[in-house]
């Protein structure tokens, strides 16, 4: 039975929660930061489930030191209706958002679909990618890449997307291809999302490698895989 962690100070929205979930989940429950944060240390969690107000530490905190140490699935929950805060979480490793208030039967359906995708990413059997005379090394099944034989840490979401890249270099993918890939919400069409993850990836490779671009912007259209050895950033 798949291990579900509810992070939410309102005992009626946990309550509500557990009802739909009981019986299908094995269920445990915060409704504080820290009290989050030594749970998940202490345990394995299949999926998270967590609201953005919290004491102590707020969601967004909580997330970030979560995807630190854990490539667990996120749903966050908030009742703040604005693009730039669905952004954001995403952004910092949420893999779905949800509103309140949300039909439960939603909630239901996002956790299932985040568990099978969870499942699929675990059971990757795709070999090992090597570039540039062996510069970049990817290993799909570890999620661990190495540039210069050093590992780097990325988020899900920028290894998500390197990874995609990396398996169709000969592929020019639009802002919005990668968004319905990668993050596979309809409601988030801010191609900025994506503009600031390659950002990150590259920033973070040119900490190993000053002169190595992975990832080739095509200018009007979006991105593609760059396996040369070197390239201009």
């Amino acid at each position: 039975m798949k291990k579900i962690l509810i992070i939410d100070d309102e005992w009626n929205m946990r309550n509500l929660i557990r009802i739909y979930l009981h019986g299908d989940y094995q269920i445990m429950e915060a409704e504080d930061g820290l009290k989050a944060l030594a749970l998940i240390s202490a345990g394995h969690f299949d999926l998270i489930i967590l609201d953005i107000m919290l004491p102590t530490l707020d969601g967004w905190e909580i997330c970030k030191e979560i995807r630190k140490e854990k490539d667990i699935p996120i749903l966050m929950l908030t009742a703040r209706n604005e693009l730039r805060d669905k952004i954001y979480g995403l952004d910092i490793g949420a893999d779905d958002y949800l509103e309140k208030p949300f039909e439960p039967e939603e909630l239901v359906a996002r956790i299932k679909a985040l568990l099978r995708r969870s499942v699929i990413n675990k059971n990757h059997t795709e070999n090992v990618l090597m570039f540039g005379d062996h510069l970049m090394i990817i290993k799909p099944k570890s999620r661990t890449v190495l540039v210069k034989g050093k590992k780097i840490d990325f988020t899900p979401k920028e290894y998500d997307l390197l990874h995609l890249l990396a398996t169709q270099p000969q592929l020019v993918f639009t802002r919005e291809l990668l968004l319905d890939a990668i993050w596979g919400i309809k409601d988030v069409r801010d191609t900025r999302t994506v503009d600031s993850h390659v950002k990150n990836i590259r920033t973070k490779i040119k900490e190993k490698t000053p002169t190595y671009n992975p990832i080739e912007t095509i200018w009007g259209v979006g991105y593609k895989f760059n396996a040369a050895a070197d390239g201009e950033l």
